[in-house]
């Protein structure tokens, strides 16, 4: 029986069940904010976007701390800047629901009450995806990063959080997801990766509580992931097998390439399966 492989979403996964937990959603803020010791769990309001058709997270984390600050983190292992579009995108709509929330009137005379935003994304990929750079920039912004430091008429700016620590759980996820990548080099995409993972990262006390408390959840968080990863696998390989038929016809059918040249070109075909396709292009003939 083939093994079943995750893939990139793991962490996704483990980053939103870990913060649904107020406890580690609280451990978070305080590692952004040590300096404000007084907030209490009953003080931080979960506002993670919801899909409106299915119940999915849309956004990986949102969350509001009083009336003072709305505070949007995204996770991602490959690093771009559009997460800075995403980030105000979110942000506009999480808005756009704390208004409607709180039954508050846009277009009256009264300046309207709205909490401070902050923006986060924890980048947990390598290193070697930042080209030149030695480090992720410590923020990026809208004006910065796709205007040349123009002044424009809104701007983002995103704080990236990079670092591995040990001391707060930020950077125990971090760490959480680079195990788990050297893990997938030294096993595959495979279910011992994952088992490997959770294992380092206890006896390291990385996420231990957390990982102690729900450890068949999150193993069957990630097993659920891998039949959609399949499907998904399978999904592109018919489509890129029919691009490959498509292209593969037009060179038959202009009978200018010998099969062998035509199975150099396109990979994707065995030779077997381009004789077959050849004959039949004939028979159409």
């Amino acid at each position: 029986m083939a093994q079943n492989t995750p893939r990139r979403k793991i962490k996704d996964s483990v980053f939103t069940n870990l913060f649904q937990d107020k406890k580690y959603l609280l451990q978070l803020y305080k590692a952004l904010h040590p300096e404000d010791s007084n907030v209490t769990e009953e003080d931080i309001k979960d506002v993670t976007i919801k899909h409106i058709l299915v119940d999915a997270d849309y956004n990986d984390l949102g969350f509001s701390v009083g009336d003072r600050l709305v505070i949007l983190v995204e996770s991602q292992s490959t690093w771009t800047l559009n997460i800075i579009i995403r980030a105000l995108m979110y942000l506009i709509q999480t808005y756009h629901d704390f208004f409607k929330r709180t039954k508050q009137n846009l277009y009256g005379s009264k300046k309207v009450n709205m909490p401070k935003p902050e923006l986060y994304v924890i980048f947990t990929g390598s290193k070697t995806a930042l080209g030149n750079q030695k480090n992720p920039p410590d923020t990026i912004s809208l004006s910065k990063d796709f205007f040349d430091g123009e002044k424009i008429a809104v701007d983002a700016e995103v704080k990236v959080l990079y670092q591995e620590d040990e001391g707060n759980i930020i950077g125990q996820y971090i760490i959480f997801c680079k195990v788990y990548n050297e893990q997938r080099k030294k096993y595959g995409q495979t279910k011992k990766a994952v088992m490997e993972t959770i294992r380092i990262c206890k006896n390291r006390n990385v996420l231990k509580e957390y990982l102690e408390s729900k450890e068949q959840e999150v193993v069957d968080i990630m097993m659920t992931l891998f039949d959609d990863e399949q499907i998904l696998e399978a999904y592109a390989e018919d489509i890129k097998n029919s691009e490959a038929r498509k292209t593969a016809e037009k060179l038959i059918r202009k009978g200018r390439m010998s099969l062998d040249e035509i199975a150099e070109c396109i990979p994707a075909l065995t030779f077997d399966e381009l004789k077959k396709l050849e004959a039949e292009v004939m028979q159409l003939a």
